[in-house]
């Protein structure tokens, strides 16, 4: 991916266009973000972000949701949005000779949608079911309840579909207001990677776009203090879902590339030490990953596990030993570069697609203000020694700083402070 593939506009209103020309594929991903999640939204209206975006396919002023979908799949196009903590996606992936009207269904749905009553009253029905939905995924709920402890009372640590209670509350005044002052141009990104001109981008986002809001308002808040807790949920399960972690770094620490090294040696790959010593060596779980979270000012790296409810206290046992080991040991020079290789070969896979590109240019954009080519990601993994993975599972890994949740059927289960200790 060279640097010279990717050029960046900003218009007038302020809405910023991302192009990377993929000229030997016949497809084209165009997506519309929004940098603004569910961490910017009041704590009465948690879930609104989330709302909003459903909504947005519900229709608008001059076509109906069955129109949207009906549009793009007779020209056998891919749509599909998605809420997070600091940014929505609205994205279509077409052959190239469909990105016109790929670009005008956006720009109808992200500044024409219809609101209507009706709607908002069958989606409430809808986010509700999904709000249960992951009541009854135990993988998710246990990270749920982990997010909400570890950072309480912080908009980060908020559900992003929001509780029953406030999707309940939500208006059609409180949606159109919401909308109105964050669907903006200085808060919106169009990127476009395929078989494209940059030019050809441009013209489109001027004609379809021209009409964007242009005022907006500065975000707010700072990062949440982490209180490391022990969280136990009884539920009546088959297995009991475990999930440990501590804090970890924002989206531009100048260690990002040592933690991500740490976190494919910890448990990020099948070779992993967890995936190796928990399931392959002892037979404790069939999944077991750890995995980094990062946004604007903070992150989180977390260890998940499922297990049999009596082998809870020897997994957790277990994982305590890697990491401790991770802080005192100095790690071989094969196992470091087993994990870099894993990194840049990931990297370059993902990137292969036009819609991972479309995501990669965004996300860039958002956290970053600028484009770091492919080769610059992979010298920063490249330069990562292994003093550095232990310094920095010393400054993860510090005694006190782990915070557990156990969810099952684990009723009794006593896990003291002392257990887990990484002293």
């Amino acid at each position: 991916m060279s640097q010279t593939t990717i050029v960046r506009d900003v218009l007038p209103n302020g809405l910023r266009i991302l192009t990377e020309r993929m000229p030997h594929v016949r497809s084209v991903s165009v997506g519309v973000w929004l940098a603004r999640g569910s961490r910017h939204e009041p704590a009465s209206q948690s879930g609104i972000a989330h709302f909003v975006e459903h909504m947005l396919f519900k229709g608008t002023g001059t076509r109906s949701a069955e129109d949207i979908a009906q549009t793009i799949d007779s020209i056998g196009g891919q749509m599909d949005a998605f809420t997070a903590k600091e940014y929505a996606s609205y994205y279509i992936k077409v052959l190239d000779e469909h990105l016109p009207l790929a670009m005008e269904v956006l720009g109808d749905i992200v500044m024409n949608p219809a609101f209507s009553a009706a709607d908002i009253e069958r989606e409430k029905k809808v986010v509700l079911e999904e709000i249960k939905m992951v009541e009854d995924t135990p993988d998710d709920l246990v990270h749920e309840l982990f997010t909400e402890n570890f950072w309480q009372n912080h908009p980060l640590g908020r559900p992003i579909l929001g509780t029953p209670t406030t999707v309940e509350s939500l208006t059609e005044d409180g949606l159109r207001n919401y909308f109105k002052t964050t669907y903006s141009a200085p808060n919106l990104i169009i990127a476009a990677v395929g078989n494209i001109t940059h030019e050809e981008v441009r013209a489109l986002v001027e004609r379809v776009f021209s009409n964007l809001p242009t005022t907006c308002e500065p975000l707010e808040g700072g990062p949440p203090t982490v209180v490391p807790k022990i969280v136990i949920r009884n539920k009546e399960l088959e297995q009991s879902h475990v999930c440990l972690g501590t804090s970890g770094y924002q989206q531009d620490h100048v260690d990002r590339y040592a933690s991500y090294v740490l976190n494919t040696i910890l448990g990020g790959s099948m070779s992993s030490r967890l995936f190796q010593n928990v399931r392959e060596k002892r037979g404790l779980a069939y999944a077991v990953f750890s995995g980094l979270s990062a946004y604007r000012d903070t992150g989180s790296m977390t260890i998940y596990a499922g297990c049999a409810n009596d082998a809870v206290d020897e997994l957790i046992d277990v994982v305590i030993g890697e990491l401790r080991r991770m802080k005192d040991e100095t790690m071989p020079e094969s196992e470091l570069r087993r994990a870099k290789d894993h990194l840049k070969g990931s990297l370059m896979l993902n990137l292969e697609s036009t819609s991972s590109r479309m995501s990669h240019l965004a996300r860039q954009e958002i956290y970053f203000d600028r484009q770091f080519g492919l080769d610059e990601t992979l010298e920063g993994v490249e330069r990562v020694t292994t003093a550095e993975v232990q310094r920095v599972a010393r400054d993860l890994f510090s005694d006190g700083a782990l915070a557990a949740t156990v969810l099952g059927a684990v009723n009794g289960l006593q896990l003291p402070k002392e257990r887990l200790s990484l002293g």
